[in-house]
């Protein structure tokens, strides 16, 4: 199962069918295979081979996916860069993901021109547009090809004239580094199939075969998603090679922005929208809310959630718009790829169903008994990646075997109940012990989030000379709302969390600060609370 060669077999299979709509454009999927095929001779052109790393500093665009599905083609391994990051930043990301080749936007190349120098694997780079002067001279100084992308790619031929390829080929996804140095997860491809991409079928068993595959996609009922997430987040990425794979249309927005996101559902028929949590969950229902008869969103079935939590108050606000809209959320990471399908009682707490790839550990590996109230590690079983890269110690302890199977174990704490079913508790290394009482700051985050003042929160744990930490939470109010005092707080909080997991300070900013999918900056918010 090697993505390259399934994208190639459903364009074979459903190429009249529209795979793309990227603002005025629209591709199908033979299109977008052969203007694939395009940017991969483009990138062969400059010196991208087999297992070659192609770094992508892009926001979503055409040139985005055909590059990355074009470096698959070729067999090099396409690596995402977050195009938030500073100098300092990318060139670590650079260099620790020993990238040869770079695809960049011109927005970012003043930024590239500057960090060239410190990053030696760096051979080529392809601009998206023109390059500036600096990075032009920078290129010349360091012995670096810098040429327009257009000026490679117009001229190459759109023949599907590759080598074959292998189900281990490597895919790379660089996690977001909200916690620490971001880290490149290295996947096997037929891996990153089953575990990211659900094997082909979010909606039930996994595809065993391409032509199993594509022949369900011939089959597959007409589906519309809207991908308002960046592609250089693994949230994007599996969900539009998730879609691609059942053979849906898909509409991609360079930029998320609310307002947009419901006018493309109104103009493209959108039945799926994508998002990251609250950051994205958020401003759409609020802008519905105010505004319930200035969009047509009666094409919109189902609301699919993944990579952030978004908090029950916001959700319950949409259903009661839109009472039949079914929300779907997934759980998972980057390097576990899709866990499963979890649901939120009215409390918040999530649980994810039976499994036989999702288990329970304790310290000693060993599966914790269902029904006992013993907390452990989440763990992914069987199709889990090979590797950080470059990083043998922190991979040992990510990916252990045992009893020789294979686990990822990244530390998000959870317990098993009697029916086998996980109720997912938070990730252990946020977890913050007040006096000896361990608090998630995701229960305490989603209590915050229904208080009516407050539009967006993270909470972490502040320096304290009693208890060690002290529960402490950041928070975004909004518009016209009167910043409520901690005593308010706790007692709106009473009823839905015990006393000690409240916060005992609190800090109120402009806004929280989040990555561009919408993943929290718990570095940033611990340095806020700490101050």
């Amino acid at each position: 199962m090697n993505l390259a060669d399934i994208y190639e077999a459903l364009a074979d299979a459903i190429g009249e069918r529209d795979a793309l709509v990227f603002e005025d454009t629209t591709l199908t999927f033979a299109e977008l295979d052969a203007t694939s095929n395009k940017a991969a001779h483009a990138l062969a052109a400059v010196g991208a081979e087999p297992g070659t790393h192609v770094a992508m500093h892009m926001r979503n665009s055409l040139e985005f996916l055909e590059c990355l599905i074009g470096a698959l083609k070729i067999r090099a391994v396409p690596v995402n860069i977050n195009y938030r990051y500073t100098e300092a930043e990318l060139t670590y990301l650079y260099t620790n993901s020993k990238s040869k080749v770079l695809v960049v936007d011109t927005e970012f190349t003043p930024l590239v021109a500057h960090v060239l120098a410190d990053c030696p694997d760096l051979k080529a780079v392809l601009v998206i547009g023109d390059p500036v002067p600096e990075l032009v001279a920078a290129g010349a100084a360091c012995g670096v090809s810098v040429q327009r992308f257009a000026d490679i790619y117009e001229p190459a031929s759109d023949a599907r004239d590759f080598r074959p390829r292998s189900i281990d080929d490597k895919f790379i996804v660089y996690t977001g580094g909200t916690t620490g140095n971001p880290k490149g997860v290295v996947w096997r491809q037929e891996d990153f199939f089953y575990a990211a991409l659900s094997g082909g079928n979010q909606y039930g068993e996994p595809r065993e075969s391409i032509k199993e595959l594509t022949d369900a996609a011939v089959d597959f009922p007409p589906m519309t998603l809207l991908v308002t997430a960046p592609l250089m987040h693994g949230a994007a990425s599996y969900a539009m090679f998730s879609m691609f794979f059942m053979g849906a249309r898909q509409v991609l927005m360079r930029n998320f922005d609310h307002v947009d996101a419901l006018k493309l559902v109104e103009r493209e028929k959108i039945q799926i929208v994508m998002i990251v949590g609250d950051a994205m969950g958020v401003p759409l229902v609020d802008e519905l809310t105010a505004n319930p008869d200035k969009y047509d969103v009666s094409s919109l079935f189902s609301v699919a959630n993944g990579g952030a939590i978004w908090s029950q108050a916001s959700r319950q606000k949409l259903l009661k718009l839109l009472p039949n809209t079914f929300i779907r959320d997934s759980f998972g990471a980057s390097e576990s790829g899709a866990d499963g399908t979890v649901t939120m009682d009215d409390e918040g707490v999530l649980r994810l169903p039976p499994s036989k790839h999702t288990t329970v550990v304790n310290e000693r590996l060993d599966p914790i008994e269902p029904g006992s109230d013993e907390v452990g590690y989440l763990a992914r079983l069987g199709h889990v990646p090979v590797e950080y890269l470059g990083d043998p110690v922190k991979s040992a302890e990510t990916f252990p075997v045992k009893d020789g199977v294979r686990m990822s174990i990244l530390g998000d704490m959870a317990r098993v109940e009697a029916d086998g079913s996980i109720v997912v508790l938070g990730r252990g290394s946020g977890c913050i012990n007040t006096g000896g009482e361990k608090v998630f700051p995701e229960e305490v985050e989603q209590a915050l989030k229904s208080h009516p003042a407050i539009l967006d929160t993270l909470v972490a744990g502040a320096p304290d000379q009693k208890f060690g930490q002290a529960v402490a939470a950041v928070v975004q109010l909004r518009e016209g709302f009167a910043e409520p005092t901690l005593a308010e707080l706790k007692e709106h909080l009473r009823p839905l969390l015990a006393g000690y997991k409240a916060p005992r300070s609190l800090v109120v900013v402009e806004q929280i600060r989040r990555s561009p999918s919408g993943k929290a900056d718990y570095r940033w918010a611990k340095d806020t609370v700490s101050r």
